[in-house]
């Protein structure tokens, strides 16, 4: 009785291996790549009505006029139907001559709602723009 190699089944192995080792590894990677390491917002002064934009680096604090931002942290939506950019910022005010280093703004920010978590200051406002 001869015994017939199954070359199919071997074809089918080495296409698995193939997939692990070169496709799989794209799509593991594809959720490192929603999170960013810049992220921009839009300043306005509301004395003067100017907006500006200012790209932060993450973890790298920024100082425009009186305040001090630093993003910690900027992600974008795994949805690209309905894009959301959340970024987690510390906004301080080097007006207050308190020294007790209490933000202003301490927390998470949506581009979609930026009433959810509000950045309150009697003169300037912020919203998050973009994260990559």
């Amino acid at each position: 009785m001869l015994f017939k190699k199954n070359t199919s089944l071997g074809r089918t192995k080495s296409n698995l291996l193939i997939f692990l080792f070169f496709i799989f590894p794209f799509f593991v990677n594809s959720e490192q790549n929603l999170e960013g390491n810049y992220t921009d917002i839009k300043i306005l002064d509301k004395i003067s009505s100017k907006n500006i934009s200012v790209k932060l680096k993450n973890g790298e604090a920024k100082k425009h006029k009186d305040l001090l931002i630093k993003s910690m942290k900027c992600k974008n939506s795994e949805f690209d139907d309905n894009p959301e950019i959340t970024a987690y910022i510390q906004v301080s005010d080097l007006t207050n001559k308190d020294k007790d280093d209490v933000f202003v703004f301490n927390g998470w920010m949506f581009s979609s709602s930026p009433s959810i978590t509000p950045f309150d200051h009697p003169v300037y406002d912020i919203w998050l723009v973009s994260c990559y």
